[in-house]
């Protein structure tokens, strides 16, 4: 069990330029086209896109057409040669639907997937500049939810929304204006009809989707993250013996999420019946006008079949316009919930005084002042503080879930304290840009990312002109030069997705490997002997401590080894009072070097004597 099992959320990294807009932007606007104008869509080829689709189903208005007039003027038996120029029209049309619906596609997808490519980087650009304390919060699942499943949402909104739409449109004008060519009074009952399955059969689509995408997202965002979070910790929380519990819950969900779906079929039924509906009255209110047209000599017999049979193909641009109107509220749906992670990310314009035009000195230092770390305005660990400065080694001690990862969190300035103040270099550290806080400040988490790519592309994470030899000397310089050695391409290897080609130990040394790489002069590193056998993780330990020395850094360590701090300037031992409660904060029992603890603590000495007695 972890720290990061008391809160609500886990981190995210952060670092980049926003691209949100001003707060006057970000109220009483749709959050739909917010998002869609981060979709950088280009409408040039969204138009193309429309005028194919509109070829492509006008293709199918006329081959219905000419089919009529071909099949009612050929049972009047006129001379072949009559016929050909609509035998030619048939296998054009016939031929051109299926060509003009190709390029559509072609057209209408590549607008869509550059608008998700261009959203999902403007999302991750935007988060990577905001106040880090926005995401930091959010669940991993659900913040996956957001920006994968929510960003293809969003970008569904063109292809299966916005381009549908403006084909019926175009198509739609065309097929009335077509029908009133032959017969005026049957063109405006085809209009009528064409806006009844128009407007009412999206309008009852949409009833229904408001209804259930409300609960679905929801609910899909659980989903998510009850999913991610059984996958990835399926080991401890079997040991725990929660799984079963997490098992329930995702059960439940899936229930959930299927009584959403079903509660809306009525509805959607409805809807889909408006259309037939609307076909069969303009069929009827051609023939109830066409034939006393034609028995007045004012529409022939053959113009009489175009005039009924059109619509029949007509309404095939009208038949998507509920869909599309679905769609449309899903995708409002899940831009609101990836604008509102923007919004409270983003960081105002005007940036205070303090932090405008500051010149970083050589001796940054973080200092924690009677902080109160937590989440969500609930306090993890009360009472710190904590002097981060180069040159200088601090190790952060205590059991589980004691709140030594909220700690370092806090002082990387990831999440706001909950009381007290975090500065950097005497301002506090929420008014500098993230970007500026990474270069001075990195926080190497416990289960930080490994990408699927080299090793050494890994470590360039860090610093991009990292070297090859460079690499490998960090590596050997965390203990994974036995590793390396073993790798059939060395730092070239490519590592599986997460890291799951390699054990938990190598990572937790890759990722500090990837950090002492890094320029910044303070570190803040977060279990680095974990899956590690006690000697390997004392070497380890015993390193970081060193490079506070040799490096010139500020070294901070939450760890369960306390053999190893004998070196380190100072230790916290965070922990709650015997007569405290099991709910309350833990608070600094004691702090002190290494040989003062052991001298003056209890605890200490006993928890030291255990873990080598285990040895």
């Amino acid at each position: 069990m972890s720290d990061l099992d008391q809160v609500p959320g886990e981190p995210v990294a952060a670092g980049s330029t926003a691209r949100v807009g001003t707060a006057d932007d970000r109220t009483g606007t749709d959050p739909l086209w917010r998002a869609v104008r981060l979709l950088d869509v280009s409408w040039g080829r969204a138009a193309k896109a429309i005028g194919l689709g509109s070829l492509a189903l006008a293709s199918s208005v006329g081959l219905a057409a000419v089919a009529a007039w071909l099949i009612a003027r050929a049972s009047q038996m006129p001379p072949v040669l009559q016929l050909s120029v609509a035998t030619v029209a048939v296998r054009a049309f016939g031929i051109s639907r299926g060509v003009f619906r190709y390029l559509e596609r072609l057209a209408s997808h590549d607008v869509a997937l550059r608008g998700m490519a261009s959203l999902r980087a403007n999302v991750y650009t935007s988060l990577a500049s905001g106040r880090t304390a926005a995401v930091a919060g959010v669940r991993r699942g659900d913040l996956l939810a957001r920006v994968g499943a929510d960003v293809d949402a969003v970008g569904d909104v063109v292809v299966r929304a916005i381009i549908p739409a403006g084909v019926a449109l175009v198509v739609s004008a065309g097929s009335v204006i077509l029908v009133g060519a032959f017969l005026p009074s049957a063109g405006l009952a085809l209009l009528a009809c064409l806006l009844l399955a128009g407007v009412l059969g999206p309008w009852l689509s949409a009833r229904a989707a408001r209804r259930t995408e409300e609960r679905g997202a929801a609910a899909r965002a659980e989903m998510t993250s009850t999913v991610l979070e059984t996958l990835e910790g399926a080991g401890p929380l079997t040991v725990s013996g929660r799984l079963a519990q997490r098992v329930d819950s995702l059960r439940r969900t899936d229930r959930e999420l299927a009584a959403v779906t079903d509660s809306g079929a009525r509805t959607s039924g409805t809807a889909a019946a408006v259309n037939n509906a609307a076909i069969g009255l303009a069929v009827l209110a051609a023939l109830l006008l066409g034939i006393p047209a034609v028995a007045a000599g004012t529409l022939t017999p053959v113009e009489l079949a175009v005039v009924v049979l059109t619509p029949l193909a007509v309404f095939e641009a009208a038949g998507v316009l509920p869909a599309a109107a679905v769609q449309m509220h899903r995708s409002r749906q899940a831009a609101r919930r990836i604008m509102e992670l923007l919004d409270a990310a983003a960081t105002d314009v005007s940036e205070p005084p303090s932090t405008r035009g500051h010149a970083w000195s050589d001796r940054s230092e973080v200092v924690v002042t009677r902080a109160a770390c937590g989440w969500d305005g609930r306090a993890a660990v009360t009472g710190v503080g904590l002097l981060v400065r180069p040159g200088r080694s601090v190790a952060v001690v205590g059991p589980s879930g004691v709140g030594k990862t909220t700690l370092l969190m806090t002082t990387a300035g990831l999440i706001p304290p909950v009381a007290g103040s975090v500065s950097l270099d005497d301002a506090p550290i929420a008014t500098f840009p993230p970007d500026d806080v990474a270069h001075q400040v990195v926080f190497v988490a416990e289960d930080g990312h490994v990408f699927d790519t080299t090793v050494l592309e890994n470590l360039r994470v860090a610093r991009g002109d990292v070297t090859p030899d460079e690499a490998s000397a960090a590596l050997v310089d965390v203990g994974l030069d036995e590793w390396l050695s073993g790798l059939p391409d060395g730092v070239e290897t490519t590592l599986g997705p997460d890291a799951t080609t390699i054990s938990g130990g190598e990572r937790r040394r890759l990722l500090v490997a990837r950090a002492l790489l890094a320029p910044a002069p303070l570190l803040l590193v977060d279990e680095p002997a974990e899956h590690l056998d006690p000697a390997t993780a004392d070497e380890l330990l015993t390193h970081l401590v060193a490079t506070s020395r040799t490096g010139g850094r500020g070294i901070v360590v939450a760890t369960h080894r306390l053999s190893a701090l004998a070196a380190v300037d100072e230790v916290l031992l965070l922990g709650r009072p015997a007569d405290a409660s099991p709910d309350a904060p833990a608070t600094v029992l004691a702090r002190g070097t290494h040989a003062e603890l052991l001298a003056h603590d209890e605890g200490y000495r006993w928890a030291l004597a255990q873990e080598t007695a285990s040895v």
